[in-house]
């Protein structure tokens, strides 16, 4: 999935004659990407996004004029994401706020009265979806994990997080290419949706703060290799040059990942603890 900054600026919308294929409209003038002419909606996501979707919707009052935003700015917002989570999701074409209108049946007038740029669309999606990791795999790492149940946890959290990858691929290779070309908002994003897991992770191995910064070193090491290796084993485009199909070496991943999540997590434990003994 790749974005272009080719699409002009809300400026740019109001000087110049704007053409068929950024009106949000086809050749014929009619609105909308799908099959049967209609506007990708909220419908078209799983009800768990789309309530995250509302919910972070329902947050934002005005539009980018400083007009509030009734019920119908809201459902037209909600719309543009919705259509962007699709877009992202199902197409491996350049993403453009141009392509986004089409899909939600609007013209680029009118999607400028919300997002001014394709990273600030990117950012006003990726809050929702990170918002559904909360359900998904944050909330198994909130408990602690009894050192007898280590393995099993750490498969089942390892599982979780490779199901969210799997789910939200496109848009979260975008994020991570986005990022790696330096743009700073996404950037930000990228690391403040990380450090919470890691403080999480951090809490497992060091409850007590005796290790200091080796525990989160070794927690920050953990994650970055885990999510490296879902990353690779989720993204559409490699399995495709590769000619790999998921199947038993995803399973061997996600065996090897809570292996080492694990071991880790164990090892930093007992440093933990044989330091605590000693300082008595």
């Amino acid at each position: 999935m790749e974005s272009t900054s080719q699409d002009a600026g809300p400026e740019a919308a109001g000087n110049q004659k704007i053409a068929p294929e950024e009106t949000g409209k086809d050749e014929t003038g009619r609105d909308g990407t799908g099959r049967d002419g209609a506007a990708i909606g909220l419908s078209a996501l799983p009800p768990l996004l789309a309530a995250a979707v509302t919910d972070a919707s329902a947050g934002i009052s005005h539009n980018l004029h400083g007009q509030r935003l009734g019920k119908k700015g809201r459902i037209t917002r909600e719309r543009i994401l919705a259509a962007a989570i699709e877009l992202v999701e199902k197409t491996d074409e350049p993403v453009t706020l141009g392509a986004v209108a089409r899909a939600a049946g609007l013209g680029m007038t009118s999607l400028y009265n919300y997002f001014t740029d394709f990273t600030e669309l990117l950012l006003a999606i990726l809050e929702p979806v990170m918002g559904t990791a909360q359900e998904e795999y944050f909330a198994q790492v909130r408990d602690y994990w009894p050192d007898d149940d280590l393995s099993s946890r750490a498969m089942s959290f390892v599982r979780s997080y490779h199901q969210f990858w799997a789910r939200h691929t496109g848009l979260l290779h975008l994020r991570n290419a986005m990022a790696d070309q330096f743009d700073v908002r996404i950037m930000h994003q990228r690391v403040n949706s990380t450090r919470p897991l890691i403080g999480l992770f951090v809490a497992q191995m060091d409850q007590r703060g005796i290790l200091g910064d080796t525990a989160v070193l070794m927690a920050t090491t953990l994650m970055t290799g885990i999510e490296r290796s879902i990353t690779l084993a989720t993204d559409r485009r490699l399995r495709r040059i590769l000619g790999t199909l998921p199947g038993r070496r995803d399973e061997s991943l996600l065996e090897i990942n809570a292996r080492l999540m694990e071991l880790a997590i164990r090892d930093t434990r007992e440093r933990a603890a044989a330091e605590e003994a000693q300082s008595r």
